[in-house]
């Protein structure tokens, strides 16, 4: 099972005592490392159902899961690799009755949000509506609700979001739905609140492995700290050189914490780096050498000297990309065999990428770009895909939201609320909720009792013009003139 690990990364696999953090440096193998103490679980007699891997990205569990599968073969899929989402989407399936949530909960999704936010707010502007949104999500990823947010807010605009979130919140349970950032606070909620439902997943997983655990916030570890329990059954993989997420709430205090909550705690560096040479590895040492050291560690290689590292000064983003287009040149034609696919430019942000592409069109250089904006996050496919959604789950209250207000048919929030309020109040989601009221109606108009809900109007009819002789075309635009429907 140690096959192909070095000293430090055995170390790290055996250790199955306690609570336990690996401090893995770029191109360390990290990843081998957790999916090698899978096996090592397994092999030691814990269930696979009884491990959890976490980590931040479907990509990265994807990946780990296919690693795992290779070690320990059918036993992976009881393994419960997932993100910190999906963890918490399972644990709310399971347990979430207990805070009012139906089992068949919805998940908005970024759309979804701004728009609820843009009527708890009373304006019709995205823009603000979004900046609102990353400052509630910055007060759920500290743990603060509309109370506490309010509370402490700094300013009268800080206040103002927290009513507004306030309202937010009521919409969300008249919806029966929830967020991105619910999916950890809720399931933090269960456990802190339910020393039943805590128990229950503290039996239930046996140990928990976390991924770039630099990256975690502060209600990412209290899930963690209350999922492992006193037993502390905890492996923590991260690097505190490679937080860059703290605008998003990441925080280094919980590495600090670490040592604090589990006084044996076993700290093994992994140091060694499989992916580049001494001197790129050097220049990055001396990179991050100024930046404050929690745990301190030195990177080394044994793959070679390698290339210097070349730095060139630049006078502007046009100057840069020209350096770029012009080094590509050069290398191709020194006569050493390049394709065009074996170049790649790195940017830090979307927003630089089109200097370096009409630099590269300049020159007439084939290129692709990786990223940009998802086929399935343009408006109209998202549309689309809510009446599919639809089609396949009657259930999904996202959808039939999206699908009866897009485009505007005069439905209000008043109206989606009140059927939020019904649907909750008899366990349906907001289409059967819509059926089951007009069921009632319908039963009502049978009785002879009078209806409670007023009826639509009748569209006027709007007479059909004489056509006078005109060709086909000309009153195809006098019905479209005169209000018809094509």
């Amino acid at each position: 099972m140690s096959a192909g690990l070095n000293l430090a990364q055995q170390e790290a696999v055996n250790y199955m005592h306690g609570p336990c953090l690996v401090l893995a440096g770029a191109g360390s193998g990290k990843t081998r490392v957790i999916t090698h103490k899978i096996a090592r679980l397994i092999q030691g007699g814990l269930e696979a159902k009884r491990i959890a891997a976490i980590t931040f990205t479907n990509k990265a569990a994807a990946e780990m899961r296919e690693r795992a599968k290779s070690l320990v073969g059918r036993d992976a899929k009881d393994v419960v690799i997932c993100t910190f989402h999906a963890l918490g989407v399972r644990m709310m399936r399971q347990d979430g009755s207990a805070l009012g949530l139906k089992p068949q909960f919805s998940i908005l999704d970024t759309d979804d949000v701004t728009s609820i936010l843009k009527d708890a707010g009373g304006t019709t502007d995205a823009a603000t509506a979004r900046q609102w949104q990353w400052t509630i999500s910055a007060w759920k990823s500290a743990g603060l609700n509309a109370a506490q947010a309010e509370a402490q807010a700094k300013d009268d605009i800080e206040k103002m979001v927290a009513r507004i979130m306030a309202r937010y919140e009521e919409r969300l349970t008249a919806y029966q739905s929830v967020d991105f950032d619910d999916l950890i606070g809720m399931p933090l909620k269960l456990l802190r609140d339910f020393p039943e439902v805590r128990e229950k997943w503290q039996k239930l997983l046996g140990h928990v492995l976390v991924d770039e655990y630099q990256d975690t916030n502060a209600t990412q570890y209290e899930l963690l700290k209350l999922l492992v329990g006193e037993r502390g059954r905890i492996t923590a993989v991260g690097d505190d050189d490679q937080s860059i997420y703290g605008w998003r709430g990441a925080t280094l205090d919980n590495l600090r914490k670490l040592p604090q909550d589990y006084p044996n705690l076993k700290v093994i560096k992994l140091e060694q780096n499989y992916r580049s040479t001494s001197a790129i590895l050097r220049a990055a040492n001396n990179v991050i050498q100024p930046n404050p050291k929690l745990f301190p560690k030195t990177l080394f290689s044994e793959l070679g000297e390698g290339e210097p590292v070349r730095v060139v000064d630049c006078d502007n983003e046009e100057h840069e990309a020209e350096r770029m287009v012009a080094r590509i040149q050069s290398i191709r034609a020194n006569g050493l065999g390049k394709d065009w696919k074996d170049f790649a430019v790195l940017y830090r942000a979307n927003h630089q990428a089109r200097v370096f592409e009409q630099a590269l069109r300049k020159a007439q250089i084939p290129y692709k770009v990786s990223g940009g904006q998802s086929f399935f996050d343009r408006a109209e496919i998202r549309d689309l895909c809510a009446w599919l959604r639809l089609w396949v789950n009657n259930d999904d209250d996202p959808a039939f939201l999206r699908s009866v207000t897009t485009p505007k048919r005069g439905i209000g929030h008043q109206t989606l609320a009140s059927l939020g309020v019904f649907a909750s109040q008899y366990k349906l989601a907001v289409r059967g909720a819509v059926l089951a009221f007009a069921g009632q109606r319908a039963e009502r108009a049978r009785r002879g009792q009078p209806a409670r809900v007023r009826p639509l109007r009748e569209r006027p009819r709007v007479p059909r013009p004489p056509h006078r002789g005109r060709g086909g075309r000309a009153r195809l635009h006098d019905r479209v003139a005169q209000g018809h429907r094509l």
